[in-house]
């Protein structure tokens, strides 16, 4: 009978033991398939999409710190009155339905929404100011075309506020009046037109000394840039 009862226990034991492990296995599995495919960004999360994130926030005047790319309490607060003036659920999330509001479009080409629209132009016509139509629509088709490049971020805000990838942004040309011809050519980089065939960086040679920028392969001269791989 003591024999019986401890095989019993035995059992029982190893049933559970099985199922923990079973139930172990479906939380690491659904943990490990979240982070494979995130498709929102909350507190703890960082890197570019943050970072492009709280540009656009703070661009609506809704987040007042530093641009750190670090998702944490002022992010979520900012998350939270977005929300509210759009009238989603105050989660502090920022979830497929938030980032569609906040024009923040992850690895793929945005939509020509009035904010891209506006937001490309204006680094359009800060880069290309005085350069042809079509050497315009090339400076935001070589935006468009780093938004799906590995070795870039992957959204229209991320792509342009990129710590030292445009000086534009540093020396104050950024916040200059916008050339209306910058408009179309930032629907038209928007709807896939691009003049360069791929390529993701342009200079100007007679402005800049930049080694590493030199020493890429030109795939095409439009206006006074270069346009390369």
């Amino acid at each position: 009978m003591e024999r019986i009862r401890n095989l019993n226990s035995f059992y029982k034991m190893s049933v559970i033991a099985i199922a923990m492990l079973l139930t172990a296995g479906i939380i690491t599995h659904m943990i490990a398939d979240n982070k494979s495919s995130p498709v929102y960004s909350a507190r703890g999360s960082q890197g570019a999409e943050v970072e492009a994130i709280q540009q656009v926030l703070s661009d609506w005047g809704l987040f007042d710190a530093e641009i750190t790319g670090y998702f944490g309490e002022k992010t979520e607060e900012a998350i939270i009155r977005f929300q509210r003036i759009k009238g989603l659920a105050q989660t502090g999330v920022a979830d497929k339905a938030t980032l569609k509001l906040l024009g923040v479009t992850i690895g793929q080409i945005p939509a020509a929404t009035e904010a891209n629209v506006n937001l490309l132009a204006r680094i359009i016509s800060a880069e290309g100011r005085g350069e042809p139509y079509i050497g315009q629509v090339a400076i935001g088709a070589v935006i468009m075309n780093r938004i799906e490049h590995p070795s870039f971020p992957d959204t229209l805000a991320g792509i342009i506020y990129e710590n030292g990838a445009f000086t534009a942004i540093t020396d104050g040309q950024f916040n200059e009046p916008v050339v209306d011809s910058a408009y179309s050519a930032a629907r038209d980089a928007l709807s896939g037109w691009d003049p360069t065939g791929g390529c993701i960086y342009y200079y100007n040679p007679d402005k800049t000394d930049d080694a590493f920028i030199k020493s890429r392969t030109v795939q095409k001269v439009i206006g006074a840039h270069y346009f390369c791989v």
